[in-house]
């Protein structure tokens, strides 16, 4: 064994002691702010759907025509591009095939708790956003440890954690498999071809990467929901092809979830730890990143879009994960509990079978599509804590550059090491991103209190910072922002 190797073997050891004890804190703090918020995830809804629509050119807010900023749709395809990609679909698969398929009803209830804690997390972000000079807004954990909890370090090694893994690490990753994914559609393979792939990604990524948020929103806007509208209706062909056998799967699922249905090879415990692990890293409630996109967006009230964020929750997980779960289940019969089985090939050999051989290449498709929103994604929240550390445009463009790198090392070979410091730094985001929320929670209870006072009296929630006197640090909410202004209508009740 080599020097590397011994590393590797170091991290991993260290690594899965400590994944044993983050699912439980990350199930433990959804439930208590599930209980705190008095299930604002599940009674919220409605009020997820309409604020989806805030932003700079919100119904009714007679807007400066010449300011900027990011909607809250916007915000919400940035933090779905990080979320979903190639894992909603070989990650799925996985945990299906070796947890059988009462993991996918475990994905769903983590789906639920998670909820509430990205509801807490979005909620902070944007009331300790900061305005850049152009007019848009950034923010995050960093900067509600910073301003809400007092504690720089703390901020500063969540950023380094978050910068490296998700610009450079998780993006090798997602170069990794459209480089598979295409080589299984295309019949070609070898060095030379990845290459090829890797950087004509990376080409096309700097367009977008170095055009800035608003050229990623703009972008992202567009190729999420299409890839999720591609994706719901594949699946609805699916579900439509196989009508009756639905209540089976339905019932399947339940009942091995509580063992009441028997599966070969997939115990119910097998079930509930995948299913719960999957969960929990599909939709990232709790480990401090969709905050990041969350708080680009420019909102009435810091409310509004914690509640679009645990919308993003149920998109990533009760939509695009439960669609792959209905194609692998729905395709034809599989042995389960198997530790050995290609994520991304159970999926495209699932749809082959229901649809024929052009299966494989959509599924090829849709995974070119997660992957790369997720490249773009990934990076914007790097780049969001990067510039926490450091203002300087030749440390951002190099950081750039480095992402574009790490884009093409992905699609030509994979480094053992920097991937298990990826798992490493993640639980890192996940302890001091609970450590910050959990006290600043109360401060969300505020809020949501403020939000709901407001909603009772008819009026469309706007949030002024003097409202809450007792808030330090607060540098936006001072009335100044064009969508932060109330109607004639709702000033006058």
């Amino acid at each position: 064994m080599n020097f590397l190797e011994s590393v590797e073997a170091v991290i991993v050891k260290f690594n899965d002691g400590i994944w044993a004890i983050i699912p439980w804190l990350l199930i433990a703090s959804g439930v208590y702010f599930a209980v705190r918020t008095s299930g604002v995830q599940v009674t919220k809804l409605g009020d997820m759907f309409r604020s989806l629509g805030e932003g700079p050119k919100g119904k009714g807010k007679n807007l400066d025509p010449e300011y900027g900023g990011i909607s809250a749709f916007k915000a919400f395809t940035i933090s779905a591009a990080s979320r979903v990609g190639t894992g909603n679909i070989a990650g799925v698969a996985v945990a299906i095939t070796i947890g059988g398929p009462g993991a996918v009803f475990w994905m769903w209830i983590i789906a639920l708790v998670g909820g509430a804690t990205a509801f807490i997390e979005a909620t902070l972000a944007q009331l300790w956003k900061t305005k850049e000079a152009s007019g848009n807004y950034r923010g995050g954990p960093a900067y509600y440890m910073t301003r809400g909890l007092g504690f720089k370090p703390l901020a500063a090694v969540f950023s380094v954690a978050l910068a490296f893994t998700f610009g450079f690490v998780y993006n090798a990753f997602q170069s990794n498999a459209i480089v598979d994914t295409m080589s299984t559609s295309l019949g070609l393979e070898g060095w030379v071809f990845n290459l090829i792939i890797g950087i004509a990604l990376a080409a096309i990524s700097s367009v977008v990467i170095f055009g800035g948020v608003q050229r990623i929103a703009n972008f992202t806007q567009v190729i999420v929901p299409f890839m999720a509208g591609l994706y719901v209706i594949i699946g609805l062909v699916v579900i439509i092809i196989n009508i009756n056998e639905v209540p089976g799967m339905i019932g399947h699922i339940i009942g091995h979830a509580f063992g009441v249905t028997e599966v070969v090879g997939a115990t119910v415990g097998a079930a509930f730890s995948h299913g719960m692990r999957r969960g929990l890293f599909s939709n990232e409630a709790g480990q401090g990143s969709a905050p990041n996109a969350a708080a680009t967006a420019t909102v009435s009230h810091p409310v509004k879009q914690g509640l679009v964020q645990t919308l993003g929750v149920y998109f990533d997980t009760l939509l695009v994960c439960s669609i792959t779960a209905f194609i692998i289940l729905l395709g034809g019969d599989h042995k389960y509990g198997l530790d050995n089985i290609e994520g991304a090939a159970l999926t495209q050999t699932a749809l082959a079978n229901e649809v024929g051989n052009w299966g494989i290449h959509i599924v090829t498709f849709i995974i070119f599509c997660l992957a790369f929103s997720s490249v773009l994604g990934n990076y914007y929240l790097a780049q969001t804590n990067l510039q926490y550390l450091t203002e300087s445009p030749k440390v951002l463009n190099g950081f750039r550059v480095g992402v574009l790198a790490f884009i093409v090392i992905g699609s030509v070979t994979s480094i053992p090491v920097v991937f298990a410091l990826a798992d490493t730094f993640a639980a890192t985001m996940v302890v001091l991103n609970l450590i910050a929320i959990v006290p600043l929670g109360g401060v969300a209870l505020k809020l949501l209190k403020n939000y709901n006072q407001q909603k009772r009296r008819g009026q469309d929630p706007v949030f002024h910072r003097d409202m809450l006197p007792g808030l330090k640090n607060v540098e936006a909410w001072d009335g100044s922002d064009p969508v932060t202004r109330r109607s004639e209508e709702d000033a006058l009740k």
